[in-house]
């Protein structure tokens, strides 16, 4: 005979059925609804949103005993976006290390123990080692990365003796989920499949580990824009806008400066730039140029694009745009080694874990135009994206296009490292001559206005120049760094 069990307000009807001399019980689950809600009672299965990925770091950690370390969580939905939750810390071993809520560990004595931490229902794990203060230490860099599948990653294991010291060793790599990701003897790390895995270097009894989490490769994406575009004076921002108008697919929009002639006032930006440029708006990722400080504060630019132009204090603001990081430089205000923009550029570029970085900005650092030519003054921010590995420049100001081979920061070609410049001041507004070639200009052309098309990929992009009429075109590929 069944019988009728009561939780609370839910019914579980109990029928016992035996198998050999055990007896195995099935629920029939009811619901009962009070006021507006329901509640369910014995769940068949557990509810879980596999889209989110609950990640620890440092995926590891060696600490002498009397120390502390602290780790640090983040859970990321299926876009790879953070999203804030409650974490709560345990370890397996509180003989051998302690943690408190905020993921800080503080060793007791030598040996092994795992952290844990919990949050939306996602699990992740670290290894403490805890060991008695041998004067030596392993780290490994980067501490995490984040891969698209296909993508890959060298890290490096570094041993130093108690002075610091770099000492000689090979050590030992290992994945904790190779089907994730792999790792070959040199510490080259190979992205297969979406999920998330441990990285691990060890030598000499020590032991150093990151993480690693790797996104389903996204689709490519289209950036396409140019600088120097509208004015009420000729047609060459409608033609222009037109182009845009035919990409289809995944496409936002940058402009470059100098956006609306003659002042970048709130009745330029209304009679000149909205009825062409301005439809839009919504996905476009501005920039200002000197001609919209000619209003105090560039005021009429700032309140045309609102919260999509940054703070209008600064000006400059990153954002990611399928697997790419971008960054808009505001290049009129300061910008010298050490101003705040260039500090703010070197601490985005240090936390960012894309592969793949586009910059633009107004004024162009090379140029072979008759008008502005090159501006030095832009070569501190070049040499914050070239040390952080940044793949491509984009500026206006002249009103022609030119794009550069793969340079330094003194403009020396470097196909290795360097970063390839385009200059797009072509959105409409009049074309400027050429005057002396500068070295690794590799294209010019002044004929019309027209765009720039990027198609941004995982570890890849495609450029396209095109013009408003004409047989010119400039294509080709490049591969981020």
């Amino acid at each position: 005979m069944g019988r009728t069990l009561r939780q609370g307000s839910v019914v579980l009807n109990e029928t016992p059925k035996r198998k050999g001399s055990r007896r195995a019980l099935r629920y029939t689950v009811r619901a009962v609804v009070i006021g507006a809600a329901i509640i369910l009672g014995a769940c068949p299965r557990m509810i879980t949103d596999s889209g989110y990925v609950l990640t620890i770091s440092p995926a590891a950690a060696n600490v002498f005993v009397n120390d502390t370390t602290r780790f640090t969580a983040t859970l990321r939905d299926k876009n790879g976006a953070a999203v804030s939750t409650p974490l709560s810390w345990s370890v397996d071993n509180t003989s051998i290390a302690q943690v408190d809520t905020t993921g800080t560990v503080h060793a007791m004595t030598a040996g092994s123990a795992t952290i844990r931490v919990t949050g939306h229902a996602e699990v992740a794990t670290a290894a403490l080692t805890v060991v008695v203060d041998s004067g030596q230490t392993l780290t490994i860099a980067p501490t995490a990365a984040s891969l698209y599948v296909g993508g890959s990653q060298q890290f490096k294991a570094t041993l130093k003796d108690h002075k610091g010291n770099t000492l000689s060793v090979t050590p030992d790599w290992q994945s904790s989920n190779s089907s994730v990701a792999s790792v070959n003897a040199s510490g080259m790390v190979q992205a297969a499949n979406a999920g998330s895995a441990t990285i691990e270097a060890r030598a000499r009894g020590l032991m150093a580990a990151a993480s690693i989490t790797v996104l389903p490769k996204p689709s490519s994406v289209v950036l396409v824009g140019a600088g120097d575009i509208s004015t009420c004076s000729n047609q060459g921002d409608s033609a222009t806008a037109k182009i845009i108008d035919g990409i289809s697919g995944n496409v936002s929009v940058f402009v470059a400066g100098d956006n609306v002639y003659p002042d970048g006032s709130a009745a330029d930006y209304a009679n000149c730039y909205d009825p062409t440029w301005g439809r839009f708006k919504s996905r476009t990722h501005p920039v200002p140029g000197n001609h919209e400080y000619n209003i105090p504060g560039a005021s009429g630019y700032f309140d045309y694009f609102g919260s999509a132009a940054g703070d209008p204090s600064k000006g400059y603001y990153s954002y990611d745009f399928g697997a790419w990081h971008v960054v808009a430089i505001n290049s009129v205000i300061t910008r010298n080694a050490g101003s705040a923009q260039e500090q703010w550029l070197r601490a985005d570029l240090a936390a960012n874990q894309k592969k793949c970085t586009l910059a633009y900005w107004h004024y162009p650092r090379f140029s072979s135009g008759s008008v502005h030519g090159s501006d030095a003054s832009m070569q501190a921010i070049w040499q914050a994206l070239y040390d952080y590995d940044a793949d491509v420049v984009v500026s206006g100001h002249e009103h022609n296009y030119e794009r550069f081979a793969p340079q330094t920061p003194t403009g020396e070609l470097d196909n290795a490292r360097g970063i390839r410049q385009f200059v797009a001041g072509t959105g409409g507004a009049g074309n400027y001559s050429f005057s002396v070639t500068q070295p690794n200009s590799e294209v010019r052309y002044n004929a019309t206005p027209g765009v720039l098309k990027f198609t941004l990929y995982a570890d890849h992009y495609d450029w396209q120049f095109i013009p408003i009429s004409g047989s010119f075109t400039d294509t080709g590929s490049g591969s981020c760094h």
